[in-house]
């Protein structure tokens, strides 16, 4: 991966630090919920999962993630639903902690 592409995608994961999950009060990327970024030339693509299967806010944080993403990359930027189980384990190290989780 060039340089540029990774400080975009390190920016990137900043920018949706903005996207919180509304019933848990953190954001997507502490509780490690964007599982992969891809960034091309003229487009990108986020997958990305929830920590329920049927979150009520799923359609929401898709699209406000997407949205983040679009208007910080200035490229056309789709998002899939990933199916993999969101754990705990996912989260950012230390987000856990603040959580009382571990």
């Amino acid at each position: 991966m060039s340089d540029h592409i990774q400080s975009k995608e390190e920016g990137l994961r900043d920018m949706l630090r903005q996207v919180v999950d509304p019933e848990i009060g953190m954001n997507i990327i502490e509780l490690g919920l964007i599982r992969r970024i891809e960034i091309h030339d003229d487009r990108a693509h986020l997958t990305m999962i929830m920590t329920t299967p049927f979150c009520p806010y799923a359609p929401q944080l898709l699209e406000q993630t997407r949205r983040t993403a679009q208007e910080y990359l200035s490229t056309p930027v789709t998002i899939e639903m990933g199916m993999e189980m969101w754990d705990p384990s996912m989260m950012e190290e230390g987000a856990a902690d603040d959580w009382g989780l571990f």
